[in-house]
């Protein structure tokens, strides 16, 4: 009857906040180890990694975010860092990028203290031992990475993307300045604003309901349609400040989604399409599931002049139809929500198969 439910608990917000991590990690490294940076290999080489407050010892390891991460990975990175270590943990591990690199900090946190590998703790509440304490630091906002319980992984074997979901699993402090995002292509700082959106329409189009997300999600919903439909360029500085609150929120209030993010998550384990792209993708072709949020949808792309390609599905071969089908109906909770116990009868496989074949 009664769930108890953790936040976030510090955040840092405002243009230049980014100068504020060397307070941050300040009083982390009085209880010794190193500092170890998971960044975007995006930032390789420029001004933002010559910015941070390296001390001896620390180290930076690049994300490759060409693809979302994986079980695997996370067991490589997990591995490596405790051979650099002997064994010790570092002071604090900071994730800083968009949600892929988020997720890897977070997961790899989790495998510095529990045994076993990533794939082991895919689920509710199965994460045991404290990880080291960490910061984020968002490049992208929309993901909601930064404010969420869970990393999400993919599981290629299990034809699977799930998180590690779990109170231990979220940041104990986040560093949230717009001006690191200023950066970002169009198409993608779309793409990835949508997914708060997402999260938040499928919340309040469910049967999982309560007063707090529907609360969050709402106000999530208004600033995404601000930046996107109301105002004039969603990348002004005003919306760029809105959309990374946004994506906090929309963090906040993810977990309840529905249709969308089960058949992205198909996209992403299978063709290794981005989240958030995967997301519009899945969007683009279920306006009779969601009239209103379609209509939403279309007239945002319009409006900040952003293409969505089609064809994306177009020729595949029925083997890899097949592995689209089943990488999203697995998903029986978010579409339990969206359509009840029942939702087989309505998305037949193939149905399922001509809505990947629309895109």
């Amino acid at each position: 009857m009664f769930k108890t439910t953790k936040n976030v608990p510090f955040y840092t917000l405002g243009r230049g906040a980014f100068a504020q991590m060397g307070d941050l990690l300040a009083p982390r490294r009085k209880e010794g180890g190193p500092v170890v940076f998971y960044v975007d290999h995006y930032f390789e080489g420029k001004a933002e990694v010559r910015k941070l407050p390296l001390e001896k010892g620390d180290q930076v390891i690049f994300v490759d975010t060409r693809h979302e991460p994986a079980v695997e990975d996370i067991d490589a990175y997990a591995a490596a860092l405790k051979a650099s270590l002997n064994g010790k943990l570092p002071a604090c591990l900071v994730g800083m990028g968009g949600g892929a690199t988020l997720d890897v900090a977070k997961a790899v946190g989790n495998m510095l203290t529990n045994p076993g590998k990533a794939e082991d703790y895919q689920g509710w509440d199965l994460v045991k031992n404290a990880p080291p304490y960490k910061i984020g630091v968002p490049t992208l906002a929309g993901t909601g990475a930064e404010g969420s319980r869970t990393c999400v992984l993919t599981n290629a074997r299990k034809r699977l993307k799930m998180g590690m979901n779990s109170d231990l699993t979220m940041y104990d402090h986040l560093l949230l300045d717009p001006e690191l995002t200023r950066s970002v292509p169009r198409d993608q700082y779309l793409f990835t604003g949508m997914d708060t959106f997402m999260h938040c329409m499928e919340s309040l189009c469910g049967s999982y309901r309560n007063v707090i997300i529907d609360t969050l999600s709402k106000t999530a919903i208004t600033l995404c349609e601000d930046i996107f439909l109301r105002s004039g360029d969603m990348m002004e500085d005003e919306n760029l400040e809105k959309m990374m609150i946004a994506s906090y929120i929309g963090g906040m209030a993810a977990g309840n989604t529905g249709i969308v993010h089960p058949i992205s998550a198909g996209l992403g384990v299978v063709l290794h399409v981005p989240h958030g792209k995967a997301n519009c993708y899945a969007l683009s072709v279920l306006g009779e599931f969601y009239p209103k949020e379609y209509d939403q949808f279309q007239a945002m792309l319009a409006k900040q002049n952003v293409t969505l390609p089609k064809g994306l599905c177009r020729d595949l071969p029925e083997e890899t139809m097949q592995m689209l089908y089943e990488g999203s109906i697995v998903h029986e909770k978010p579409l339990t929500n969206a359509l009840g116990p029942d939702f087989k009868k309505i998305l037949t496989r193939e149905k399922v198969l001509d809505l990947f074949k629309q895109m």
